[in-house]
């Protein structure tokens, strides 16, 4: 794809963001994995300053060529690689264990702002998908909310694929009323964050409350998995 092309799909992803979102309450986070360094570059001149992804090693190359920009990781977490998740980003949407929570507090860097956080909810109770149990959330995030270095500022949820409108909408109300729960038991924590809402779900996600949607191939086209 050309830099024309990029642009003008970027800008489409912003028009339609902000047809159901005109008092701009919701931030893009264009979700670069498996996309050159050019191609961010080439979004952050035109103004984009927030980027996820999901591939440690790859982020942190792009993150060396680009420290300026906003990075958030939003792919799986292992254990051993919680080091440099912590040192480098400055946003994690997927903590799916207290365990990993533990790790990053532990080792983020105290000359570094606080790592903020958001908690992954396993919002339609899927075998196949990591993430915490509504039921399980209130007792982690309490727990959470203790670690030094790290701030708990939300959740972060994928549903499972769903046709239309109002059963789209379904979970991420869901997620809505969750966040509105630990926002009332948890009243000295800022919890103003739900990062949900791809390509296919936006409308959906904006009307429930969404403040970071996530957005890919709309924005860098078909993805290469084969690119080192």
């Amino acid at each position: 794809m050309s830099n024309p092309e990029l642009i003008q799909r970027y800008q489409q992803v912003l028009d339609k963001i902000r047809q159901h979102d005109p008092d701009h309450h919701v931030s893009l986070l264009a979700v670069s994995k498996t996309k050159p360094i050019e191609d961010i570059i080439t979004l952050a001149e035109a103004g984009q300053t927030c980027f996820g992804e999901n591939y440690l090693q790859e982020a942190l190359e792009k993150i060396e060529v680009r420290p300026d920009l906003e990075w958030h990781f939003i792919g799986p977490i292992q254990s051993n690689k919680t080091r440099p998740i912590a040192e480098n980003f400055t946003m994690v949407h997927s903590v799916d264990r207290l365990k990993i929570a533990q790790r990053l507090s532990a080792q983020r860097p105290t000359d570094l702002p606080p790592l903020k956080i958001l908690l992954e909810v396993n919002i339609d109770d899927e075998a196949t998908k990591s993430g915490f149990t509504p039921t399980e959330l209130l007792s982690v995030a309490k727990e959470v909310a203790q670690l030094p270095n790290i701030e708990l500022r939300g959740l972060m949820a994928i549903p499972s694929p769903r046709t239309g409108l109002e059963e789209q909408r379904k979970p991420f109300k869901k997620m809505k009323d969750l966040l509105k729960t630990l926002q009332q038991q948890l009243p000295n924590q800022t919890l103003d964050t739900l990062s949900m809402g791809m390509s296919g779900d936006l409308e959906a996600a904006i009307l429930e409350g969404a403040t970071i949607v996530r957005i890919g191939t709309d924005i860098f086209g078909a993805r290469n998995y084969n690119t080192p």
